[in-house]
């Protein structure tokens, strides 16, 4: 026990020194992430009226980001797949950084469902015996098994692995290796069951689609290795870690085909709207063209239409073999696929609502100053735990001898 609580100790002192280029950036994102908590307050104190959701859309930028993080979370299992079941020595090196990630954005994940909450408080209202939690009847209750489970899964994961490394003692495959396979099924769930809460609102015709699930996999297989891609690159530039070339080369191939597939059931899903030409095509049409004047998420859906053709024509050619290709291709493939798969999928199932209404959505700036504290706190926490996992890999933190 002593050596355990020696680690917590030694890890929090880690976590806080460093040089003027990490304290600068530790105090950007505090910085951020305190603006967000006051604009949150303002809302706790003034009601939902401070953002932009009407009783005709009452879902809007919280979801959104918290659809698309969910997917980053899920794409941790594109690491522990080559990592555990091939067996790729380069993959395994730096698994321990996508889990991590994996924990920070759940973390995000929640945020952004408390603040879409009017009164969180009253969530206690789904604790189980406090209150009634529904399941298995609610798909909501299995969106909260799912997210808290795949937590608990990488904590486990991600803090004995590092917790063995400080001790300097190889870690037992009995304590661990049932739990990475069990992520791997969970990760595809979480993702899966927060489809499912779309596509089970069957009066909402916009995701009333068996695709949907496939295409939040898809995607999420692009955004999350992208993201990890951009964050291997920075620990190379930044840290004394050297990750291989292999591991960047392994994440590029996964992103190329999900990009194809990606893109594939995207085209397949606008057929299925346009073509037939049913009643239904409304909520479509106001995303991609506009609908009785009403045209504000127009420009942004096509901007991102064209940011994951070009991704997905630089991962197709040889250019993404170069790194800052490779970047380009990544940065475009995360903003794409965050529009696309936010804004572009959450507004149009709102609009227009089943009486015929048209009411567009904005994010009203304290709404976009709470996701932005949001966006910062969960990078905060994604530095802390490489600050202590770093120096841990690299043998730097070790436990004490005598």
């Amino acid at each position: 026990m002593s050596d355990y609580f020696g680690f917590l100790r030694r890890s929090s002192r880690t976590a806080f020194a460093g040089d003027w280029r990490y304290y600068s950036w530790m105090t950007f994102l505090t910085l951020v992430a305190l603006i967000g908590l006051h604009a949150w307050a303002r809302q706790l104190v003034d009601g939902l009226a401070t953002t932009g959701m009407t009783d005709q859309v009452s879902w809007g930028a919280y979801i959104a980001n918290f659809t698309y993080f969910v997917g980053v979370a899920a794409a941790a299992v594109m690491l522990v797949i080559p990592a555990y079941l091939y067996q790729s020595a380069a993959m395994k090196k730096v698994v321990i950084f996508g889990e991590l990630l994996a924990i920070a954005v759940i973390f995000v994940c929640l945020a952004f469902v408390t603040v879409d909450l009017g009164r969180p408080d009253r969530f206690w209202h789904m604790i189980p015996i406090i209150g009634k939690f529904n399941w298995p009847i609610s798909m909501l209750a299995w969106d909260v098994v799912a997210l808290v489970g795949y937590l608990l899964l990488n904590l486990h994961i991600a803090g004995y692995l590092l917790y063995k490394m400080y001790l300097n003692e190889d870690p037992d495959p009995r304590w661990y290796r049932p739990f990475v396979f069990i992520s791997i099924f969970w990760a595809i769930s979480i993702h899966t069951v927060t489809a499912f809460l779309y596509v089970g609102l069957g009066g909402r015709h916009f995701w009333h689609s068996a695709i949907v699930a496939p295409r939040f996999l898809a995607s999420a297989f692009v955004a999350g290795p992208a993201i990890v891609i951009l964050t291997f690159q920075a620990i190379r530039y930044f840290t004394n870690l050297k990750i291989e070339d292999e591991a960047i080369r392994i994440l590029r191939r996964i992103v190329q085909v999900a990009m194809f597939i990606n893109v594939f059931l995207l085209l397949s899903e606008l057929f299925a709207e346009f073509y037939p030409q049913t009643r239904h095509v409304a909520a479509a049409e106001y995303l991609w063209f506009g609908l009785h004047g009403a045209s504000k998420l127009v420009p942004w859906i096509w901007m991102a239409f064209i940011m994951n053709l070009a991704a997905l024509f630089i991962f197709a050619s040889r250019w993404s073999e170069q790194l800052i290709w490779l970047n380009v291709a990544c940065g475009l493939a995360i903003v794409g696929i965050w529009i696309e798969k936010g804004m572009g999928l959450i507004v149009p199932g709102f609009v227009p609502s089943p009486l015929g209404e048209v009411v567009e959505y904005a994010p009203t700036f304290n709404e976009t100053l709470v996701c932005m504290g949001i966006w910062a706190g969960g990078a905060l926490a994604y530095t802390i735990m490489l600050r202590i996992a770093i120096p841990v890999v690299l043998g730097g933190l070790r436990k004490e001898t005598a």
